[in-house]
């Protein structure tokens, strides 16, 4: 009876672990291949990181390229004090946010309408991503010559009159060209969590009694909302660094009612020429 007790429980006893032959070479194997994206992203990023940063604490001004010297921190206080760059950051948040709010709204919009069912629904979704995809500068001048010109736009075409919409409203110009341009990517977001819903208890909802009103603000709504924050924070990075339509629509204008931090950094390089400025006021923006 004992000997059949021991063989039971040897039987039963854990083996002991098998050393895992080769993990390392293994885990360096797997790895290998994204080396090379990691090296290109480092120099396509970083690189010219630090070269800015170095760049910052020189008192370069290009018309004077003998008198480059080594200045410290001395440009970032420039920056840092000075009222155009203030004015410019105000602009840049009054730009981004109202671009922002716009055109998550008209995304959640068309979203909500695409999530229907109706006959030619793949061509009108189409048509509606089609803005996305021009290129910021070609949006820009199309806004610019096609619905603001105030002899043959489109909007003075249709409401008649001559205003000249950029110069009587130079924000609301910008911020309509990029709501135009950035409704579509919203809308995209927004539409993959609308059909990420679960058709069960939208179903469940209706058989209760839940009128359509009550299931899209205490359903839909919350369910969102990790892709409203999504798309708030992706179009605020991207919207931040405008350029093309400030630069072709309003050049900064009115006066500096348009200016951004983009293209502030832009005139104080090649109107004012001052490099070391400008590289202190990028770093500032990155950071």
């Amino acid at each position: 009876m004992t000997d059949v007790i021991t063989r039971a429980d040897e039987q039963t006893e854990t083996p002991p672990p098998v050393p895992v032959k080769g993990g390392a070479k293994d885990r360096w194997v797997r790895r290998a291949p994204l080396l090379p994206a990691l090296i290109f992203a480092i120099i396509v990023t970083q690189v010219p990181f630090l070269v800015t940063i170095y760049l910052s604490t020189l008192g370069w001004n290009a018309l004077r390229p003998g008198a480059r010297n080594f200045v410290g921190i001395d440009n970032y206080v420039t920056v840092l004090t000075d009222s155009r760059l203030r004015s410019a950051l105000a602009n840049t948040v009054v730009l981004t946010a109202g671009a922002v709010i716009f055109s998550m709204i008209l995304g959640l919009a068309l979203a909500v309408l695409l999530d229907r069912k109706f006959p030619g629904r793949s061509i009108v979704r189409t048509m509606l991503i089609t803005p996305f995809l021009v290129m910021p500068i070609a949006a820009a001048l199309l806004w610019k010559h096609a619905i603001y010109n105030p002899g043959y736009g489109l909007i003075n075409g249709i409401f008649g009159g001559s205003t000249d919409w950029v110069s009587s409203y130079p924000k609301a110009a910008v911020i309509a060209t990029l709501v135009w341009q950035w409704t579509p990517f919203m809308m995209l977001i927004l539409l993959a969590g609308l059909q990420s819903q679960s058709e069960d208890i939208l179903e469940a909802a209706r058989v209760d009694g839940a009128s359509g009103w009550r299931i899209f603000t205490s359903m839909t709504l919350p369910h969102l909302r990790q892709y409203l924050e999504l798309g708030a924070l992706l179009g605020s990075i991207y919207l931040v660094n405008t350029f093309d339509a400030v630069f072709t629509i309003t050049q900064g204008g009115p006066g500096s009612q348009t200016t951004n931090l983009p293209y502030e950094i832009y005139l104080t390089t090649f109107r004012k020429f001052e490099y070391g400025e400008a590289s202190a006021a990028g770093v500032i923006v990155v950071l």
